[in-house]
């Protein structure tokens, strides 16, 4: 069994190179590919020399301000180039990024900056009064950087001022394990509290090549990253673009006008965009039509699409279509359902035509089975949990020892995804064993938005899952029973209540106000699977 990770990662370093660091792609950009255009940032760019310096600059600044190896580095804010040398630099100098959702409640953040011991926060302008409070309120957070042009207040340095000089030593520690950790990536928890997933060197390295092997980047490609880079959505191409030199386009965020514009004036040849993302793209495509004759591949991952959706995309793009299937743990991808697959069955081609409802087949490199509740693998056809192994594999769950031997047996990573595999290997996703919706491409834990539900006085109890919803996929719908009296509740208010506690797309949708009790199993739980069947009665497949 792999080991949870420690309550520290000092002393990770451990004299030697044990195969390959975080370091590694973008040093040989810069050697191979140093004139060539790395990153666009809206009017500004740099060529992958201009990006080793900055990076190999700011690794050492943070040697300046006294994080040591193995402390963790914080970013707070949108896509933008000092983001993308977050990810390359802060890692490849011996520390641990610990990259955060700006869209979550001040609550969320604060947990994560103290579970996680943050010490350096990067964070926009846009951003900073939610830095300040967090510093405010978290032991472990001194430090403030501010990316974004402009005066800097006293209480923060200004990162373009700590790269403007020479950088202050070696760019790259030569002793880093490749089992160290890399980064910490925060998800929602089934317990009620998130997770921070701990990813190695080794493990984004690994899945790097996994999408080298099944995108075939090249340096000739110009990929525009549009998915928030808090994700791993948004990152998953970011060390493959680097390793062979394709230019990185970063949008701040995403908007269907500003994405078309992008694509037509920086000539984008490649993008992944989640399921919501590719139908408000085709809404405006619908709306005022345009060719986008430089796009040559479109990825779309993160959460599960609709028959119609993808029938739409294939019929406007003329380009490679591809899906992807990951989580969090398996730095991400898993599975990939190919241009091929796409192509073909669309074309009305079997067995290609059936793929089309699939998730893929494994990528190279990684491993999947569906097993059993007792983990024996079963016949393809039948429903089983996925389970994961390969070297992209986390090395475990960030101060969650039980968590981690919970999720990882003798090496393999159970998903919690419920999915039956075909002869061939393609996945299937059927529905999910764990408590979680998916929204719009984000993680939506119910066990989060009950507790929030639950803090309001007239609620007694309450149940929240995913309802299919035409726009975000699934919406967050919940079932609640409230104290009988005068003070009646309405759902308006409930969910005006949540608003208040957790992240606004974690807040539910719709509300169904009960005065009797939720239906129970015999041990007293409430019966979800009975409340959510409506729902879903129609439908072939228990997530949309």
């Amino acid at each position: 069994m792999l080991p949870s990770p420690p309550m520290s990662v000092e002393g990770t370093a451990t004299g030697r190179r044990t195969g390959g660091d975080l370091g590694w792609p973008l040093e040989r950009a810069a050697r191979m590919f140093g004139s060539a255009e790395a990153v666009v940032d809206g009017e500004r760019s740099v060529t992958y020399a201009e990006l080793s310096h900055r990076a190999g600059s700011l690794g050492a600044v943070l040697a300046e301000l006294a994080v040591p190896t193995g402390g963790r580095v914080g970013f707070l804010g949108v896509n933008s180039l000092a983001h993308v040398e977050s990810w390359l630099a802060v890692p490849a100098s011996g520390r641990v990024l610990v990259d955060l959702n700006f869209r979550l409640a001040v609550d969320e953040l604060a947990f994560m900056v103290d579970d996680s011991g943050l010490e350096v926060l990067i964070v926009d302008r846009a951003q900073l009064e939610v830095a300040r409070g967090l510093r405010d309120r978290c032991r472990s957070l001194r430090e403030l950087v501010l990316d974004g042009a402009g005066e800097c207040p006293p209480d923060c340095v200004l990162y373009e001022d700590l790269l403007s000089g020479d950088p202050l030593g070696p760019r790259y520690p030569l002793d880093l394990d490749e089992h160290a950790p890399a980064a910490i990536s925060y998800t929602g928890g089934t317990t009620g509290m998130p997770k921070g997933v701990v990813l190695t060197h080794r493990n984004l390295l690994a899945n790097a090549q996994h999408n080298l092997i099944a995108t075939g980047h090249r340096g000739s490609d110009r990929w525009l990253h549009v998915c928030p880079m808090f994700h791993v959505a948004g990152t998953a191409n970011v060390l493959a673009c680097t390793w062979v030199g394709a230019t990185q386009v970063v949008l701040p965020r995403f908007a269907a006008a500003a994405v078309v514009d992008t694509i037509k004036r920086e000539r984008v040849t490649h993008t992944l965009l989640v399921p919501t993302m590719l139908a408000m793209l085709l809404d405006h495509l619908d709306h005022e039509p345009t060719e986008l004759p430089s796009l040559r591949h479109l990825q779309y991952a993160a959460s599960p699409i609709s028959a119609d959706l993808q029938r739409r995309a294939l019929q406007r793009f003329e380009c490679d279509v591809a899906q992807f299937y990951g989580m969090t743990e398996a730095a991400p991808t898993v599975a990939h359902c190919t241009p091929e697959d796409h192509r073909r069955g669309f074309a009305g081609e079997e067995p290609f035509r059936s793929r089309l409802a699939s998730t893929g087949a494994p990528v190279l490199g990684v491993r999947c089975e569906v097993r059993d509740a007792d983990g024996v693998p079963v016949a393809p056809g039948e429903v089983g949990e996925i389970w994961v192994r390969g070297p992209n594999v986390m090395l475990g769950y960030w101060n969650r020892r039980e968590a981690t031997e919970a999720a990882l047996v003798d090496g393999w990573y159970r998903t919690g995804d419920a999915a039956r595999a075909d002869a061939d290997g393609y996945l299937y996703v059927v529905d999910r064993l764990k408590d979680m919706i998916i929204s719009g491409g984000e993680n939506v834990y119910s066990i989060e938005v009950e507790r929030a539900l639950s803090q309001h006085e007239a609620v007694i109890e309450a149940a929240v899952f995913g309802i299919p919803d035409p726009r975000w996929g699934e919406a967050v719908h919940g079932v609640v029973t409230v104290a009988p009296g005068p003070a009646a509740v309405t759902a308006d208010e409930l969910i005006a209540d949540c608003r208040r506690r957790i992240a606004g797309y974690k807040v539910p949708r719709s509300i169904e106000i009960r005065a009797e009790p939720l239906p129970k199993s015999g041990a007293g739980k409430i019966l979800k699977n009975v409340l959510r069947e409506p729902f879903w009665s129609h439908r072939d497949r228990h997530v949309n």
